[in-house]
């Protein structure tokens, strides 16, 4: 059974080899690079209309 980080063997140690790497990273990824902002776009707009 495979776990979910495997060990990292890629010939080319790229940025997108590592996200390959399992459903995890991928996963944290998005997250930080999408959902995060969304969050901070959405609190600062309904800031700004509030005022």
């Amino acid at each position: 059974m495979f776990g979910l980080i495997e060990p990292f063997t890629d010939v080319n140690h790229s940025f997108f080899g590592m996200l390959n790497q399992g459903p995890l990273t991928l996963t944290i990824f998005l997250h930080t690079i999408i959902i995060l902002p969304m969050f901070w776009i959405y609190f600062s707009e309904k800031k700004r209309l509030n005022k």
